[in-house]
Order: structure tokens, then C-alpha cells, then sequence
């Protein structure tokens, strides 16, 4: 049977494969269904909105039927990552992509509460490597989706390919694994959970973890969004070397999540987290205050390092908090929280440029990772309290 740590690891790679070679592909997605830049605008809207609507609910089957709904997502979530390859008009691509938003929010929950749990079972550090995965997917199928289209393949093939990777990957690693994966909770507890209310209002705490995620999201999403314009437009950067940001943070990110990995199996969270948000509110700054693309790029680079321990961190805090019988929808609420964030980061980002400059609205980036440093010790002290607390 696989292990639950190779579980959450190889559920965190199929994630990002996808996402690699989505961004890559896009594209040509783009000119099968015909649309133009606004519209496709539009459609990709329905990506965050589908995932909105089934992250919580995802949460809540976890509880309920534990390890089963991570090989189930993560196959519907393949599946549905072909459709928008189908897709010749603004109306059926709008609706593709929200079936992909909805299958992607819901295997996002269930990754990630697998890599909680891998933590519980383990007794160390998963999420940050699981996240280092994720990351290192994105650029080899980014990389891969790019030698396809070179020869010529469309949208179809790519993303069909990645769906067969992705069964490969259901059928020889997650489903085995389902029952060893599924929540350590009693008969009488599963009762009692079902005689409770099936949606509740989140608690404080969660809205803690959630609102530091957000944060942390907005940091991330920002830099991997606006860095190759930041060089180019901003700096001077010809486009070969502005191309190359994302993929310069994307790196430095897996190197920050591994080692991050590695440093929770010897420190508390909250002091990886400060150290991380500071390293991040560093490397905007000189990313944002530099006059030339160098240094820009440099910046980027410690930006990525910095800020890619920050949402595994506060994941794994909420896993910790929340115990066995209460994690997926814990997890569940605080990734839709935080994946408001990750959606809002890159406009706010935008609109605040069009007022000021785009320096401006990315040293405003720097601000907030200070503030998420500042804010850590807070959800330290609403995992502490839940650690300590009798059973409820």
C-alpha cells in the first residue's frame, strides 16, 4: 500500500502538472474556442468561481468519507482539465473552465488534507515538500507542454497527455492508498458529526489562518503574475529575460519549500513563517525599488524564497489545529479563504498601478508580507490554544 506521505506528494505533483501545462497551452485553448483576449478574460473567471462553490463542500466528504475523495478528485479533476480543448465558442469554454474550477478547488482541498494528515501520521514535515512538487511539476510540464506545441501539437493532445499521466498516477498511487488515508474517527464520533449542522460558522481561529493565507497568496500570486511585465516595462528587461521571472520564482520557490521542509522538523512553524514573510517583504522591495533588471531579477528570486513557505506553513498549522476529525473541513475553509487572496492579488495589484505605478502597487506587496511576519504569532497562539485544549 503507498504511503500517505508518497499519497499527498504525488497528489501535489498531479496538481501542478495540469497547471504547467495549462498556462503553457493556453493559448492555443484561446484559438480553438475562438475568443478574444476580453472574453477569454470572462471565461477564466469561472475557473476561481467553480472553485469557490466546492472547496468547503469537498472539506466536509473528506470528514465523511476520508482517503476515497482524494483519487476521485484528482481523476475528475484530470478529466474535466480536457474539456476546455473541446471548447469552439465564449459559451462552452466558460462552462469547461468552471467544471475545471470545481473539480480543481475540490482536489486542491483533498491534496492538501492529505498532506496534513501525512504530518499527523508521520510525525514530520510534508506540506512544504508537497508544495516543492507542485512547484517543480509546473515548470517540467511547462517546459514539456512548450517542445509540443513547437512541433506542432494542439490543445488536445497536450492536455489529453497530461490526463493519462494523471490516471497513471490515480491508479498506481492514490487509490491504494484510500483506505490507509481515510480520518482516524470513531463510530460514535461519526454520529455525532452527522447529527451536527452540516455548515457552520467558521471558527475565529480559522478565520485567522485564512486571512494570513490570503495574505500570503496575494504576495505569491503577485510576483508570479506581474514579474515578467515588472522587468520588461518597468526595467528594461528585453522580453527573453522578462520571460524568464516566473520560471526564476517558480525555481526559487521549490528550493524555499524543500528547505522549509527540512526546517519544520527542527523549528516551531511560527518562526519559519516570520522568517519567511520577512525574507519575502526583502526580496519585493528590491524587486520593486530597482533600477535595473538584475537586481530586479535577484529580488524576484528572494521573493520567491521567501513566500513559498508561507501558505504551507499556515496550511499545516490549520491541520494541527483543527486534529483528525476536523481537518479537511478545517483545511476546506481556510484554502477558500485564501484562495480569495490568490484571486484578488494580481488585479489589486493592477488597479493600484493604474492609480500610482506599478513599483508602487509592488512595493504595497512588500507591506503586506511584513504583515503577515507581524501577524504569524497570532495563529501560533490559536494552534497553541487548540493543542492544549481538552477534546470537544
Amino acid at each position: 500500500m503507498a504511503s500517505v506521505r508518497l499519497r499527498a506528494i504525488c497528489g501535489f505533483a498531479c496538481f501542478g502538472l495540469f497547471w504547467g501545462a495549462w498556462g503553457a497551452i493556453l493559448p492555443a485553448v484561446k484559438d480553438g474556442a475562438g475568443v478574444g483576449d476580453g472574453q477569454l478574460g470572462l471565461a477564466l473567471l469561472m475557473i476561481g468561481l467553480g472553485a469557490l462553490l466546492s472547496m468547503r463542500v469537498t472539506g466536509h466528504l473528506v470528514d465523511r468519507f476520508g482517503g476515497v475523495v482524494l483519487p476521485a478528485t484528482v481523476a475528475l479533476f484530470a478529466v474535466c482539465g480536457v474539456l476546455p480543448a473541446f471548447a469552439t465558442s465564449m459559451t462552452t469554454l466558460a462552462v469547461a473552465l468552471f467544471l475545471l474550477g470545481a473539480t480543481s478547488g475540490a482536489a486542491d482541498v483533498a491534496i492538501n488534507t492529505a498532506g496534513s494528515h501525512a504530518e499527523a501520521v508521520a510525525g514530520r514535515p510534508v506540506m512544504n515538500l508537497g508544495h516543492a512538487f507542485f512547484s517543480i511539476a509546473v515548470v517540467v510540464a511547462s517546459l514539456g507542454t512548450a517542445g509540443l506545441r513547437a512541433v506542432g501539437a494542439g490543445a488536445l493532445p497536450v492536455l489529453g497527455a497530461v490526463l493519462a499521466l494523471i490516471a497513471v498516477a490515480v491508479l498506481v498511487v492514490l487509490a491504494p492508498g484510500a483506505r490507509e488515508a481515510a480520518p482516524a474517527v470513531g463510530r460514535d464520533q461519526r454520529r455525532r458529526r452527522q447529527l451536527r449542522p452540516r455548515f457552520r460558522r467558521p471558527d475565529p481561529a480559522l478565520l485567522v489562518f485564512g486571512g494570513l493565507c490570503a495574505l500570503a497568496y496575494v504576495v505569491e500570486n503577485a510576483w508570479q503574475s506581474w514579474s515578467a511585465l515588472h522587468l520588461e516595462v518597468t526595467l528594461g528587461a528585453g522580453p527573453g529575460l522578462a520571460s524568464s521571472a516566473p520560471a526564476v520564482f517558480a525555481a526559487a520557490a521549490v528550493a524555499g519549500r524543500i528547505g522549509g521542509n527540512a526546517l519544520l522538523s527542527r523549528v516551531r512553524p511560527v518562526p519559519v513563517l516570520v522568517a519567511g514573510a520577512l525574507v519575502a517583504a526583502v526580496g519585493s522591495a528590491l524587486a520593486a525599488l530597482s533600477d535595473g533588471p538584475g537586481p530586479g531579477l535577484a529580488g524576484i528570486a528572494i521573493a520567491g524564497l521567501g513566500t513559498s513557505v508561507c501558505a504551507p506553513t499556515i496550511i499545516g498549522m490549520t491541520g494541527s489545529w483543527a486534529g483528525p476529525e476536523r481537518r479537511a473541513g478545517a483545511i476546506s475553509t481556510v484554502t477558500t479563504i485564501a484562495y480569495l487572496g490568490f484571486l484578488l492579488g494580481p488585479p489589486a495589484v493592477g488597479a493600484v498601478s493604474g492609480v500610482w505605478s506599478l513599483p508602487v502597487a509592488l512595493g504595497g506587496v512588500a507591506v503586506l508580507a511584513v504583515v503577515v511576519a507581524a501577524l504569524a504569532p497570532v495563529a501560533g497562539h490559536a494552534e497553541r490554544s487548540a493543542i492544549s485544549a481538552p477534546p470537544r
